[in-house]
């Protein structure tokens, strides 16, 4: 049997906010963003929180039907800079993770926790590395309900959109937080793009691309945006 999967709404803000907050509280990045298990426990959700605002507004997020488990993706433009295919890895376009810009990064931080600069950081680097040059579907977080984890949901969720990038000829790119995860994602068809992102005395990240599967003569959906 498949995965029911839906379009979440601003209704299903705070399921989702919780619902990223518990399938994150033991990643890697969250514990280098929010070190000390009480602290992140009571400042974690902020972050969380912002994130959703951002993709609710300018992108998408799928959940499945049991809200067990919730995607959070945007469409990137692109913006003349060469893509990964190119060798070339740029400052992020215009929309890439909400996140453009040093004001954005300082607003992120003074919105989250604002004594706290690694939420800027964290800001900082994800657009520097974002890559740039071609339009693409950025797979920002995808966040399974611990209890749920292992049973293929979070794959189900990705391969959902990846399908469509597919029949529109559009590649896709997300970070990995672990080495576990890339292996997921590899059997999706995504490649690490060979420079990891390294979070200073903190873990280690994998850029990772995925070319179409095809690839159709360029139309005018293969410019807009997949929830169009």
């Amino acid at each position: 049997m498949g995965v029911a999967i839906r379009v979440a709404g601003t209704d299903d803000r705070e399921l989702i906010v919780r619902l990223l907050d518990e399938a994150f509280q033991d990643d890697p990045v969250s514990g280098w963003v929010f070190p000390g298990e009480e602290y992140r426990r009571t400042t974690h959700h902020r972050l969380m929180a912002a994130f959703t605002d951002i993709v609710l507004a300018e992108g998408r997020i799928d959940v499945t039907e049991d809200c067990s488990a919730c995607a959070l993706w945007l469409s990137v433009p692109a913006d003349g800079h060469e893509g990964p295919d190119e060798g070339g890895s740029a400052a992020a376009p215009e929309g890439a993770g909400g996140l453009e810009g040093a004001d954005e990064a300082v607003r992120m931080r003074e919105a989250v926790d604002p004594a706290n600069p690694r939420v800027e950081e964290i800001a900082r680097l994800l657009a520097e590395s974002h890559p740039a040059g071609r339009a693409h579907e950025y797979l920002w977080m995808v966040g399974v309900a611990p209890e749920r984890q292992g049973e293929g949901l979070g794959g189900a969720l990705i391969r959902h959109v990846l399908d469509r990038c597919d029949r529109k000829g559009l590649p896709a790119y997300l970070e990995a937080s672990s080495t576990r995860s890339t292996k997921l994602y590899e059997r999706l068809g995504f490649t690490f793009t060979g420079r990891t992102l390294d979070l200073p005395d903190g873990p280690r990240m994998w850029p990772m691309w995925r070319e179409p599967l095809t690839d159709p003569a360029p139309t005018a959906d293969a410019a807009r945006p997949l929830g169009s």
